[in-house]
């Protein structure tokens, strides 16, 4: 396992970007610093579909690594022993609300920061990269983007997907500026902002042209800065 606590979240796309070929997970699997790192799935922001459990075992099943998943729809395994003996876990995109509902029901923070805190990576995209930190923007309910409380540990706010889906760059803006979010991380679909401990250690892109920015109020008004992007190399050495 990783010597420190990491988090990488993703922006979107994640397991359907480039799947023949993925810069990004090929990236997210060696901060383990393991040789055949254990990588658990977990879909329940999917409600466990199918097609995102079979779309993670195509993608996992050609790099080296050992991958499994944990089911919370079917009969459910021995979790403790099957989380805190990960060296990667890796969160599905869907809806984030019921994701952490269920997970709360079956205390599932606490062993994923107990993973977290020894070591193992946590990575995720969507609902998967939004949860960790205090905040989220997300489609989960009702007609609009809305903030919703998340884990808390990472520092501010995160928003995925905010190339691709056309409402979310002016739905946070307007969020940060009527103070519904603090200060918020935006992700690009293919950029992935990579956290040791609790600090942005680098925002990497596995898509040309990816990017991720702060979006922070100042006075009447927001300011959206672009962050510094490294681009991931298309092909394995």
């Amino acid at each position: 396992m990783s010597a420190k606590p990491q988090i990488i979240a993703i922006g979107g796309a994640g397991l359907f970007l480039d799947p023949g070929n993925p810069p990004l997970q090929r990236y997210i699997l060696r901060q383990t610093r393991s040789r055949n790192p254990k990588i658990c799935f977990i879909p329940t922001a999917t409600g466990d579909n199918s097609i995102y459990v079979a779309q993670f075992y195509s993608t996992f099943s050609k790099l080296r690594c050992r991958p499994t998943h944990l089911p919370f729809f079917e009969r459910a395994p021995n979790i403790p022993d099957l989380l805190l003996s990960q060296d990667l876990i890796y969160v599905a995109g869907g809806n984030t609300k019921s994701m952490l509902a269920i997970w709360r029901e079956w205390q599932l923070p606490k062993l994923l920061r107990q993973a977290w805190s020894s070591g193992t990576v946590l990575a995720g995209v969507s609902a998967g990269a939004i949860c960790w930190f205090e905040m989220g923007v997300t489609d989960s309910w009702a007609d609009r983007l809305m903030p919703l409380p998340c884990l808390g540990w990472l520092s501010n706010a995160c928003c995925p997907h905010y190339d691709s889906e056309k409402d979310r760059r002016p739905s946070t803006h307007a969020l940060v500026k009527r103070g519904a979010l603090p200060e918020t991380l935006a992700l690009e679909d293919g950029a992935a902002a990579h956290f040791v401990g609790r600090k942005l250690l680098r925002i990497v892109s596995a898509r040309p042209g990816a990017g991720a920015y702060r979006i922070r109020k100042q006075g009447n008004g927001v300011i959206e800065t672009p962050l510094p992007i490294t681009t991931l190399p298309g092909r394995s050495s």
